[in-house]
């Protein structure tokens, strides 16, 4: 009993299997297997090719990428250094006008010194506020006469006195 399953099973094969041969060694089989093969090629060769296009836009995608990287640690740093120029100007400026005031609350001063040197030839040392002294100078004679007075010892009247004298020779 088990035998004759078996059997018909075994004869089903064989029959299958040169059924199988018989298809294979049929010319419409091969034809359809070499045109197979043929498209399996071609679909081979369109994938390398494809392959190899999206390797190269990686590629330069990549570099495109790395590139505006650089340009944008660039574009940053000249911001920074922008910013620290628009901050150093400002000081500049802040500079200049504190000069410019500190010129004119000297220059007002000095050119008052300068015309009283001009016109009386007495140029004062204003640098010892404990004593009058200064210089007397006469461009003619090429003569400079040095003067010194102490505030305490001598009057307001007397020190004037002795300048104009000194001046009027």
């Amino acid at each position: 009993m088990g035998e004759t399953p078996r059997r018909f099973e075994v004869d089903k094969l064989i029959s299958f299997s040169d059924d199988l041969v018989s298809f294979l060694k049929g010319e419409k089989y091969i034809d359809g297997l070499r045109q197979s093969l043929e498209q399996f090629k071609a679909l081979q060769a369109q994938c390398d090719s494809d392959y190899d296009d999206v390797q190269r836009s990686l590629q330069d995608y990549e570099k495109k990428i790395q590139w505006c990287k650089q340009k944008t640690d660039v574009a940053l740093s000249e911001v920074v250094a922008d910013a620290e120029i628009e901050s150093l100007q400002e000081e500049l400026e802040e500079e200049l006008k504190r000069e410019n005031i500190q010129f004119k609350s000297l220059y007002v001063p000095m050119m008052k010194l300068s015309m009283y040197a001009s016109v009386s030839n007495v140029i004062p040392y204003l640098d010892d506020q404990s004593k009058i002294s200064g210089h007397i100078v006469e461009r003619d004679k090429k003569v400079v006469e040095k003067f010194e007075f102490d505030p305490i010892k001598t009057n307001v009247f007397d020190t004037c006195d002795s300048i104009w004298k000194m001046i009027n020779l």
